[in-house]
Formats: C-alpha cells, structure tokens, sequence
C-alpha cells in the first residue's frame, strides 16, 4: 500500500487539486483568480530551476506548454486555426515524450541548439502546410477511425488521442523500468496536457491545466534533486547524508547496527563490479525489509546502517540474527555474463551454467546509553563492534 501512495504522491494529488479547482463550485472565484498569477510563477519557476540545476528538458518541455498556450488562445474559428489545434494535439505527446525520454544535453549547448532547431522546423512546416494545403492536412488531422460518438466528448481529434494513448503507454512502461527516472512526471504531465485540451470551454480551465502540467514537472525536477542527494541510486536505499540528518532528530534510546558485507573486495575482483552492484542490491533488499522496524541506509561502500528507533540493544538482537541468517540463505545465482572469462566451466549445449554463490554479512551493535549518549558516538560503538565481528571469524551479530 504504501509503495502505490508513494507513486501517486505528489503528483495525483496536484492534479486532483487542480480538478477540484475547476469543478467545485465554491473554489471557481479562487480558479479564476489563479490563471492571472498561476501560470507566470511556474514559467519562472521552471526557468531558474532549468538554469540553475542544468536541467535542460524542464525548458523545453516549458516551451512546448507554451506553444500549446498560444494555440489555446487563438481559438479554433478559422481552418487554419482548427489546423493548428489538431496539429498541436497531435505533435505535442510526441514532443514531451522526445524531451522525456532523452538525456539532458543542455540547453544552449550544440545538442540542445539542434533541438531547438527541430522544434522551429516542426513549427516552419505546419504553418506552411496550413497555408498551402489546410483543408487536406485538416483532413488528415481528424480522420475518424472509430464512431464519433465515442470520442464525441472531446474536441480532440481520434489520431491526437491514439497519440496520448502511445505515449502514456511508453512512458509508463519506461517509468516500471526505472522507477527513480523523471519519466514519471512526465506521464502525469501529459495527463493534465491532455485535461487542458480536452476540456470543453475555452479560457482558465485551459490554462490552469496547462500551468499544472508545468508544475508538475517543476516538482519532478525538485524531487529528482533531493533523491540524487538523499538516496543511494544503486540500491534505491536512503543515504549517509539521509542517515547523518536522521540520526540528531532522534530522541530517548536507539539502537544503531553497521552492517558489512563479508569479503565484498575479493568477490568484486574476482566476479567484477557488474556482479559486485547485484550483491549490493540484493542485500540492500534484505535490509530495506528488516524484522523489528529497523530503517536501511546505505552507508558507503559495502556497508549499511540500520537504525531502530526507540528500541534497546538487547530487543534488536534477535531480529539481526534473523537477518544474517536470510541474507546468507538467499543464494546469489551467478549467471555466466559475471563470470571471469578464464573460469568459466563448461556446459552442456543448450544448458545455461549457473552458480550459486553464498553472500554473508558480519554486523556490529551499539545502543545510545550513558557511555554513548551522541548519534556520533553511538554510530562509532557500532561501527567497532563490526570490526569485532570480523576479527572473530564474519558472518557473525556482536556488540
């Protein structure tokens, strides 16, 4: 339940409070109110947070929120008009979807000037068209593959809504694939894009949708930032710098364990860094579901931090045995894509070689106590217990 809230938060909820805006009836006033300042302060908002973070994707997504606006605003009583609409419905998932997907390569760099430039030919060729051939282009633009009447409840063309479709599609699949990425609020961006252009009266509703679609992105850049600086991109756990602004926020008895993996140095150099990082995140998986309510943070290196609010030493005992044990009975398959070339063994042909390997972890105990009473001292006392545990042999709890 709480991985589904975490990926509703907080951009259903812009979202909703954006519906909410729009259709409840006392908040119209405040509605109206807000398209005077709302989409102005995210226009700003995106460009500092663009300049200052280098995030070049956030201003050209901008751009294109902006070109969707002046669109908007032109209304739909000309052919050309209703051209330009359907063209802009169509193009822009497309568009957001580019910006998305690739990778940041600035804004005014060589590669972002190309960009640039992509957009204006895009623009170049849609006024050239509505002015050569706008009733065959129209045409085109609002071809019928389906009833009317089912799509009769927007003013979107069927291909621009096949369009939306698509690409809510690859930027969902794109986002399960790497969950951390900012493709994430891309998606909920082209679900209040989408809103904008389909809502049925011309003016803030518009216009309110379209600055939500730009703040939500503003928040995606804001969150990508704290999680590059508070979570550990390898085993997605929180990191040092979260477990350094954890540790002073606690108060009465807590108890820390260090937990470190048993002879990670000689498996990576005899397995390779490929295979190293699956270990890691494996054992971070363990962790991030510790017995007795610990919280994982990835420490550095091959080492891990648990720390167990309230709770003495003697209570977390039993819940680190438990964890040694299902970290070194949870077998780590090494698949032959890891293996050095020179030890590979042989295999029957049509028989894929595997080999199970035993990963085990050593943990040193400390709790906050008269002797320890700072988070530095408490952090320390563990971390020598760990030592003690490797002196006595590894894979082994001590305090």
């Amino acid at each position: 339940m709480k991985r589904i809230i975490s990926k509703l938060i907080p951009d259903a909820a812009i979202l909703l409070a954006a519906l909410m805006l729009l259709t409840v009836p006392a908040l119209a006033g405040t509605a109206s109110g807000l398209t005077t300042v709302f989409p102005f302060t995210v226009v700003a908002a995106a460009l500092l947070l663009g300049w200052r973070f280098n995030r070049s994707r956030l201003v050209f997504a901008i751009a294109l929120l902006g070109i969707a606006e002046y669109v908007l605003l032109r209304g739909t009583d000309t052919t050309q008009d209703r051209l330009f609409f359907h063209a802009m419905a169509f193009l822009l998932p497309i568009n957001l979807a580019l910006v998305a997907l690739l990778p940041e390569r600035g804004t005014i760099t060589a590669a972002g000037l190309v960009r640039w430039v992509l957009l204006a030919v895009q623009i170049v060729i849609v006024v050239f068209l509505a002015q050569a051939f706008s009733q065959k282009m129209l045409g085109f633009l609002t071809t019928r593959f389906v009833p009317v009447r089912f799509t009769s409840w927007t003013p979107l063309s069927q291909p621009a809504m096949i369009a939306f479709i698509a690409i809510g599609a690859l930027l969902v699949m794109a986002w399960m694939r790497e969950p951390q990425s900012p493709v994430r609020g891309y998606f909920y961006a082209l679900i209040a894009v989408f809103a904008a252009l389909s809502w049925p009266t011309a003016g803030p509703g518009q216009e309110l949708w379209l600055a939500t679609a730009g703040l939500v992105l503003v928040v995606a850049v804001i969150e990508a930032s704290y999680l590059m600086a508070y979570r550990d991109g390898l085993t997605e756990l929180p990191g040092r710098r979260a477990l350094n602004e954890a540790l002073p926020r606690l108060s009465g008895q807590f108890t820390v364990a260090m937990v470190d993996v048993d002879h990670f140095k000689r498996f990576n150099d005899t397995y390779g860094h490929d295979a190293g990082d699956h270990v890691l995140r494996l054992v971070a998986a363990r962790l991030a579901q510790a017995p007795g309510g610990g919280t994982a943070y990835r420490y550095g290196g091959e080492e891990f931090a648990l720390v167990f609010p309230g709770k003495g030493q003697d209570d977390c005992l039993p819940h680190l045995e438990e964890l040694r044990e299902t970290v070194e009975t949870s077998r780590f398959t090494m698949r032959r894509r890891f293996r050095p070339r020179l030890k590979q063994p042989k295999a029957d042909k049509g028989r894929k070689s595997r080999q199970a390997i035993v990963i085990t972890v050593s943990i040193g105990v400390a709790e906050r106590n008269h002797r320890h009473a700072t988070p530095d001292q408490v952090v320390q006392a563990a971390d020598k217990a760990l030592y003690r545990a490797k002196e006595a042999g590894r894979n082994r709890v001590s305090t």
